[in-house]
Formats: structure tokens, C-alpha cells, sequence
């Protein structure tokens, strides 16, 4: 077992030894030294497994030794055979990342060898991957560190036996196939196999490395990669192992087999078939150990759930009895030599797995098997401990879900799609900004989202994709995840930077609105929500359109955007600007209230004809100030009991909603409106389902799901930036029934700290803010001036 245990061991140690370093300045304005080097032309846009590699010798070994790393597709980098680093991050053709390494602790004096696994998924990849040619690319960050820059003296060679596995699950699916490996043709490991010279060839030259916005002039048909750095770290990995065996069949396990290294012999002409279950859902990288088993036959299959037969309805998650598994899938071919390994080039989604073996002549051994997580390194920061075991699990779950939905990018869910959708990633941002003070990935989303822009002005709904896709409120949600940005982290120059992309946005709105500012005739896909498909007039989340080819919903999205860029504009000095959008604001508000206030309801219609109703609309028509004190308290306490021909958000518009009712004044109410994410803890999910019809979501994993983990702290907590940057705090609680309860958000490096606790009729308040932070506390209608340091008070408690 000692080549595992270094197998384990490299690994860690290079998920560890990272240098985020500044390029030097050379390579941020001018042509590089190293170039792209790729395989033959033939291949060069194919699916292919490459290895690269480069040997030199050094007489001593340096202090610092920095380069950069990039490969379209990916790239794992290996220094005398231990693992440095992988990518690139996720981007675009025109903002394509490499990595940046120090890896002068990996060097030795004498002869070094760097090697590099590429692979180009071609017309298989991911819709979140771009691609010009298979390549690769390392630059030494100076001269003095330029002894592996890339050029045709690099080797390559072909990794044969991997091939494409078609997946067929249920839903739109947007990621790579599984992979078909034949270890009979191509053993592992890959990495410091002696291979005879006439398999290794020189690497083709393609062009020199550019950083983006450097001209140069080489051919526009061969090279495309605008270089930037990756502006996020390297992922963090963790090893684990399965938690329980739900079903074998075939073979006997001993009990120690999921706690360590087990040998297991699978006898030659048998087949086995075993389910493993995590227990909860995770990103990772399987690994299956074994030895012999020549010409055996072995698949793993990858579920979110297990499925009732005949039908894709999942049920309970926790439920294995009589379902049927259907799922992503690897199979792998044995050549029957000691000591093998697979582990999938791109990391998996499961909580359960389906291991099945046919072996042939010969027996097959099984070592080992076990997981390598893989996510963005989000450290949780936040703490709420309170009387209530619900806030708890909300908290676990919520944290998961976000967790599992972000790596490279923010997206929509792991397992199917991996896509970063604006809707989503605003609310994701805002769960990383209370949970971990981690502004990273945020701001490489807003960045990556206004890349996507067209010339008509739109955003595309989803970015990086190499799909276009338009949904026009999502450019409306970039817009608040601008705002949102602006709020709670204090960088104008930021902000200032994308304020040319609102207005654009914006530009396009104006083409379809009539002289009264309505929306009319919208083009695209319009998407707001997925509400029960039975209510009148949604159409594939698209909320009704009246006679004038008007929605409420749609105008009430653009009012809030306009409102939106109204305080961007004037905070970033742009008075004129904001003027304007401040008047557009006014005519489109007008508006609303003339064609969609029911006077006798009592409440905003979805349609100038008042023949459709929502949620939506009203929660919208509050967000935007168009009811105010007691009419808005009013009409949100209508849509906390909907008639039954009212359209009810889902799990995703629950995150307005619930901010709609702390604008109203119902947030007391918060912990008694939880009843879809109770639903999804019912059903045995470990993470929330994409929609409220939980029993048959396709996703068991969507972040847009995942509010509580802002609304615990923003709602119940109270904790709110009270001013741009977050440079003021107020502090209103709504605790509901609790009794005591305390908590803490990040907050600069630094804490915001509170807790209540309910004695007889007055509560006991304690808030400790960090250093030249100061604001205001509210509590049912009072309130009492903060400062840095300790505040407390004695309250009493007026609630019935």
C-alpha cells in the first residue's frame, strides 16, 4: 500500500504549496517568452489525454521559483512526480486564467522533471467551457526562473484508452460524459512511467503566450487566449470515506471495509454489485484501488438520489428499498497488473454509489475505495446558536448547498449543470459575504457576467457558457448583485468599474419600454420563477402577459433595477446620471400603480387586465417602496395566506419574499414561514432541491435555495449594513419565539457580535461591534444609538 500512501501525501502537500504572486510587470503588458505548445493538427480539436513534460538541470536550488500555468482545457501540474496544482479556472476565450505556482520547495539540485496531464473534452466538453485547441502553456515568472518555459523542446505523448461515456439521466444535462478507461491499453499511474523515447514527440509550437488587451499579430485561427490570473485561489480537497453499504449482492463485506484498506477478493466469473451511500451529498473524486482482474469489467455509477421505478419521482432520499438507480457513469477495463488505481480526471456529485464488478478469467482484488472533496476554500465564519433545533439544521443544510455550488464559479447545481446563472449567484453571493467574508468568487462572478454582455446590452443569463442564453431579468439581477456588492463591501472603484455594463443593460430595457415606461413585446426568455405549474398564466417560469404585452412582474423587476442604479449612480459621483434614472424610476412607478393596482383586492395584478395574481408582483411592488408602513403590512399580511388562484413563490423567490416581509413588518413571522425547506429535511435531502415540488426535483442541490443562511443572521439576527461599504451597522432583531439566542457574522476581519435572551417580560441585548464601526439598534419600534466595542441593553418585551 506505500504507493497510495504517497499518492495521498503529494496530494495534500500540493494542494498546500501555492504562491498567489503578482505577475511580474512584463508579463502583464507585453508578449511572453513561453508559448502555447499543442499535439498534432489532426488532434488538436479532438477528446484527448496528453502528457506533457520537460526536463532541466539546476545547479542549486532556489529560494523562490514562480510560474505560470495554463491549458485549454485543464491541466494537472506534477514536479519530480508530486501533484502542484490544477486548471485553469473557469473563464472565457478573451479572459482566459492560468495559474500561478511557486514551486521552488518541489525542486532538487540535478536533474528535474515537470509533467503536465492535459485533456481537451472537445466536442464532449462542458457548456461552461470555451476552447480554442488543445494546449498548454508554462511561463516562468523571470528570467531566472524560465528553465521550463514551454516551447518544442517540451515532449508529449498521447494517454490512450480514455474515451467518452455517454450519460442519460433525466432532465437537461449540461456537463461532460462519463469516461471509459481501458487500463489494458494505457496502466496506471501515468505520471513517472519509464516510456520508450519513440512514443514521446515534440510538442507543436502554436504562438506565445498574450496577456489580455496586448496586441499581436499573430493569426487570429490558431491562438485566441487573452491571459489573465486567476483572481481565486486553488480549490480545497479533503479525503473521506463511504459512511454506510445499503445493498451487495454478490459478495460478503467484512465490517471494517468503509473505516480503512480492506482487501476484498471479487472471484474470477462472478459479478458483484454493491451501493455505497455518503450519507449526504458532496463534490469529489472517487478512488477505486484493486488489484489483478485482468479484462474484468467494473463501473461506478453516481447519484443524487435513487429513484422510484418507472417514474422520476425520488421521495425520500434516505429510502434505498425497491428504487432503482439511475445515474452518471465511469467504467473502466482491467488489465490485471497489482496495484491500479481510477479516479476520474473531473470530480463527481453523489451521495450514493453503484459499484459494479464482472470479472473475467481472473480474480479481481479490491484495496480500497474513497472520496477527495473538492470546493471553493469558503471558510465558515458566521455562528448562530439558538433554542430552536430547526436553525441548526437550516444552517448545516443551507451551508452545504452553497458549498456544493461553488468551485470555480458559483453555479446553479453540481450535479446537472454547473452553469452560473445571475438569479442564483446573487443570492450566493450574499450567503458567502454573512457565512465566510470571502468576496472572491463574487467578484470574479459580476466581473464574468459582464463579460457575457452582447451588443444589444444583455448580460447572458449564465457565464462562462459557450451556449448563449438570455434571460433579461437575470442582466436585472447582475445589477443587483452590483448593489448588493456596493452595500456590503466597500470598494467603489469596483463598483465604478462595471457601472458602464448597467447602464447598458439598461439601454436594452429602454428599446422595448412604451412612452409610460411598461415593458412591452419582451423578447427572450423571461424567467422569474418556477411557481406551481397549475396556477394561471406562467409559462415555463415566464409570469402572465397582458393584452398590452405588459407584466407587472417584468415592469416591477426594471423598477427595482432602476432604483438600483439610481444610488450606484450617485454614490460613484455620477449626479446627471442618477437623475435620470431616478425620473425613469418615477414615470415606470406611476405606471404600475395605475394599470396594476386592484383597487377592490386590494393588491397589484400580474396584468393591466387584473385577470392574474402572485405572490411576485406584490412582493416586488413592497421592495420598490410602492406601499409603504401600514398598506404595506397590510398587503403582505394578504400573500401570507394566498387564495387558491394565486401564483406562490418557490424556494428561489422566497429569498424576496422573505425580504419583503421584514420590509412590511412581518419578519416576527420568519421561523413560522419555513415550511419548504422542513418539506426537503423530511425527505431525507442533505442540501435543497431545485424547486418546491421536492418529491421529483431534478437538482437535489440548488444554492438559490439557501436564504435562510443569509436570513438567520440579516432577519432573525438582525445584523444589516446600514450604509454603503458596510460602513454603519443596524441591528433589528425579530425573534419570534425564541428565548434566547445569540450569533455572529464576519465582518473585516473582525466580528459583529449579539445575543437576547428573553428573562420574564425584558430582554437582555449584549452587541459587540469591531473597532470604528458604530450604527443604530431597533427593536420593536425603538431605537438606541451603537458604537465600537460593548453595547447593552434591557428591553422589554411588547410582543402578544
Amino acid at each position: 500500500m506505500k504507493y497510495y500512501i504517497f499518492i495521498i501525501v503529494s496530494c495534500l502537500i500540493g494542494h498546500y504549496a501555492l504562491a498567489q504572486t503578482a505577475p511580474d510587470t512584463n508579463l502583464l503588458t507585453k508578449t511572453w517568452k513561453a508559448g502555447w505548445i499543442g499535439v498534432t493538427e489532426e488532434a488538436k480539436h479532438a477528446y484527448g489525454t496528453y502528457l506533457f513534460k520537460k526536463s532541466a538541470k539546476l545547479d542549486q536550488v532556489p529560494a523562490r521559483y514562480v510560474v505560470h500555468v495554463s491549458a485549454d482545457n485543464r491541466f494537472r501540474l506534477f514536479v519530480n512526480g508530486r501533484l502542484i496544482g490544477e486548471g485553469p479556472s473557469l473563464g472565457d476565450i478573451n479572459h482566459w486564467n492560468y495559474e500561478t505556482f511557486d514551486i521552488a520547495s518541489y525542486l532538487k539540485i540535478g536533474e528535474n522533471v515537470l509533467e503536465a496531464v492535459v485533456w481537451n473534452n472537445g466536442s464532449y466538453m462542458a457548456v461552461n467551457q470555451f476552447t480554442v485547441q488543445t494546449a498548454f502553456l508554462l511561463q516562468g515568472n523571470t528570467k531566472k526562473e524560465s528553465d521550463f518555459n514551454t516551447d518544442d523542446t517540451w515532449k508529449v505523448r498521447e494517454i490512450k484508452g480514455r474515451k467518452p461515456l455517454d450519460t442519460h439521466l433525466i432532465g437537461y444535462y449540461a456537463l461532460t460524459p462519463g469516461e471509459l478507461i481501458d487500463q489494458r491499453i494505457e496502466s496506471f499511474p501515468w505520471i513517472g512511467k519509464q516510456v520508450p523515447e519513440n512514443q514521446w514527440k515534440n510538442a507543436r509550437f502554436i504562438a506565445f503566450g498574450v496577456p489580455a488587451g496586448v496586441y499581436t499579430a499573430v493569426p487570429s485561427n490558431d491562438w485566441a487566449w487573452g491571459l489573465v490570473q486567476s483572481s481565486i485561489p486553488q480549490m480545497e480537497k479533503e479525503f473521506i470515506r463511504f459512511k454506510e453499504v445499503r445493498k451487495v449482492e454478490g459478495i460478503k463485506f467484512p465490517k471494517s471495509f468503509l473505516c480503512k484498506a480492506t482487501d476484498i477478493e471479487v472471484p474470477a466469473n462472478s459479478v458483484v454489485t454493491f451501493w455505497l451511500d455518503q450519507t449526504f451529498l458532496t463534490n469529489a473524486y472517487p478512488h477505486l484501488l484493486y488489484s489483478k482482474g485482468k479484462d474484468a469489467e467494473v463501473s461506478i455509477k453516481y447519484a443524487e438520489a435513487l429513484y422510484e421505478p418507472n417514474n422520476s419521482v425520488k421521495n425520500n432520499r434516505n429510502i434505498v428499498n425497491g428504487k432503482v438507480f439511475i445515474g452518471k457513469q465511469d467504467s473502466i477495463v482491467c488489465n490485471g497488473l497489482e496495484r491500479q488505481m481510477f479516479s476520474p480526471l473531473d470530480w463527481r456529485t453523489f451521495r450514493y454509489i453503484e459499484v459494479k464488478i464482472r470479472t473475467a478469467q481472473q480474480p479481481l482484488v479490491l484495496h480500497d475505495i474513497y472520496s477527495e472533496t473538492v470546493g471553493y476554500p469558503f471558510q465558515l465564519k458566521s455562528k448562530l446558536v439558538a433554542d430552536d433545533t430547526l436553525i441548526d439544521s437550516l444552517l448545516v443544510v443551507g451551508w452545504r448547498t452553497a458549498r456544493l455550488c461553488a468551485v470555480e464559479t458559483y453555479f446553479d447545481c453540481p450535479y446537472y449543470e454547473q452553469l452560473q446563472y445571475a438569479g442564483d449567484t446573487r443570492i450566493q453571493c450574499m450567503i458567502s459575504y454573512y457565512n465566510a467574508d470571502d468576496d472572491r468568487l463574487a467578484r470574479k462572478a459580476i466581473d464574468y457576467l459582464d463579460y457575457s454582455r452582447i451588443s444589444e446590452g444583455l448580460t447572458q443569463c449564465r457565464y462562462p457558457s459557450s451556449v448563449n442564453l438570455f434571460i433579461p431579468p437575470f442582466s436585472l439581477a447582475w445589477i443587483g448583485m452590483l448593489y448588493d456588492f456596493h452595500l456590503y463591501r466597500d470598494d467603489i472603484d469596483f463598483v465604478r468599474k462595471h457601472l458602464p455594463g448597467v447602464r447598458s443593460v439598461l439601454s436594452y430595457f429602454e428599446r422595448y419600454q412604451l412612452p409610460d415606461g411598461s415593458y412591452s413585446n419582451p423578447s427572450q426568455w423571461n424567467f422569474t420563477d418556477w411557481p406551481d405549474g397549475r396556477k394561471r398564466g406562467w409559462k415555463f417560469g415566464t409570469p402572465p402577459i397582458g393584452k398590452d404585452a405588459c407584466s407587472s412582474i417584468l415592469d416591477l423587476q426594471l423598477l427595482m433595477a432602476y432604483q438600483y442604479a439610481t444610488k450606484l449612480e450617485a454614490d460613484a459621483g455620477y449626479e446627471a446620471l442618477s437623475k435620470i434614472y431616478r425620473q425613469k424610476a418615477e414615470l415606470l412607478s406611476g405606471t404600475i400603480q395605475l394599470k396594476y393596482w386592484d383597487v377592490e383586492k386590494e393588491m397589484y395584478a400580474d396584468d393591466s387586465q387584473h385577470k392574474s395574481y402572485s405572490q411576485h408582483a406584490n412582493i416586488l411592488a413592497i421592495l420598490c417602496s410602492l406601499v409603504k408602513g401600514n398598506e404595506a403590512y397590510s398587503l403582505y399580511g394578504k400573500l401570507a395566506k394566498p387564495s387558491s388562484d394565486m401564483a406562490e413563490t418557490s424556494i428561489y423567490f422566497k429569498y424576496y419574499q422573505m425580504l419583503a416581509m421584514r420590509k412590511a413588518g412581518h419578519a416576527d413571522e420568519y421561523l413560522n414561514n419555513l415550511d419548504i425547506w422542513k418539506e426537503n429535511l423530511r425527505l431525507g435531502l442533505t442540501t435543497w432541491a431545485e424547486n418546491s415540488n421536492v418529491e421529483k426535483a431534478r437538482s437535489d442541490c440548488h444554492a438559490w435555495g439557501a436564504s435562510p443562511n443569509i436570513e438567520l443572521y440579516r432577519s432573525l439576527l438582525g445584523i444589516d449594513s446600514a450604509a454603503p461599504g458596510f460602513r454603519s451597522v443596524r441591528i433589528e432583531p425579530h425573534l419570534g419565539h425564541l428565548t434566547k439566542v445569540e450569533g455572529e457574522i464576519p465582518y473585516k476581519g473582525n466580528f459583529i457580535k449579539v445575543s437576547y435572551q428573553l428573562n420574564g417580560k425584558k430582554w437582555k441585548v449584549c452587541i459587540h461591534l469591531p473597532e470604528r464601526l458604530n450604527g443604530i439598534f431597533v427593536f420593536q419600534g425603538e431605537e438606541k444609538a451603537l458604537i465600537s466595542g460593548r453595547n447593552e441593553f434591557i428591553v422589554e418585551n411588547l410582543q402578544k
